[in-house]
């Protein structure tokens, strides 16, 4: 019996139960497995995938809705992978065109590879801005910053949770409430007003990422990263806003090296809400 072509088997949600599928379909695709940032998005986000008959996924994507609960003010798209012997036969397409159904009137973004680019700007995504990913091991040195850090607490929640919606322009709770059991580390950064920025560190395989890191300014996210560094001998790794040079550049006077560059793109709406100016690197490029 002939196996039934990918444009005819049904998309259906993910749930943790496909967590190893979803790390196979990564791994076959040349990425690192990553079950840690799959754990995070298929309980924080919608996974859709597609089944292979002779076992695993054909295809598998994660959506992670912001704002009210069944009234998102945004979506954030990742983890779009499509298994090699599947591969240019329009299946990524049909589950893009899914989840635009899906979302409706949402405006999403995602981070493209250039590989996964000319697909997106085809289903109508337009780049609005770019990240730098960088990494490696974190050498400190330098004057001492002024910026006080510290480890969070549960009773810094609330703060983190008010500057996160300010900063990034939505509530993000059912993420950001995850992130003391995600990550290994989460710090804060404060002065007699209170909370200014905040930054996590979670485990990627033999890295640490940094991400979120939100902060009042530059001064304050060198600090957080420094602080976080301090915390782990893994290599660091983290996305940066291009825009925020300065950071950039300090990052690699301390050893981080630029090793790709992703595009944010953006569907619904012209550019992103919130304060780019003290939002430096996302939590993953897989959840914005």
């Amino acid at each position: 019996m002939p196996t039934p072509s990918p444009a005819a088997l049904p998309i259906r949600r993910l749930t943790l139960h496909d967590l190893s599928a979803c790390a196979d379909l990564s791994e076959n695709r040349g990425w690192q497995r990553e079950e840690h940032k799959w754990g995070l998005l298929l309980t924080a986000g919608k996974g859709y995938g597609i089944d292979d008959p002779d076992g695993g996924l054909v295809a598998a994507c994660v959506v992670t809705e912001y704002g009210l609960y069944g009234r998102p003010d945004l979506g954030a798209v990742g983890m779009v992978l499509v298994a090699e012997r599947h591969a240019r036969q329009g299946v990524g397409r049909r589950l893009m065109r899914h989840v635009l159904s899906l979302m409706g009137t949402t405006p999403l973004t995602l981070h493209a590879t250039p590989y996964g680019r000319p697909l997106y700007e085809e289903l109508g995504f337009k780049v609005t801005g770019r990240a730098e990913m960088v990494l490696g091991h974190f050498t400190p040195g330098g004057p001492r910053s002024p910026v006080a850090t510290r480890a969070a607490t549960a009773e810094d929640l609330a703060a983190i949770l008010r500057l996160d919606e300010e900063v990034f322009g939505t509530d993000r709770t059912p993420v950001v409430t995850r992130l003391p059991a995600f990550a290994d580390h989460v710090h804060v950064a404060e002065d007699s007003g209170g909370v200014i920025g905040y930054a996590a560190a979670w485990p990627n395989m033999d890295t640490h990422v940094v991400g979120p890191l939100i902060a009042r300014d530059t001064e304050t996210a060198k600090a957080l990263i420094t602080s976080l560094a301090a915390r782990t001998g893994r290599p660091l790794r983290t996305d940066i806003d291009v825009r925020h040079q300065e950071l950039l550049a300090w990052v690699k006077e301390h050893g981080l090296e630029s090793v790709a560059f992703n595009a944010v793109m953006t569907y619904g709406i012209a550019e992103l809400p919130g304060d780019w100016t003290r939002r430096f690197a996302p939590l993953t490029v897989a959840a914005g």
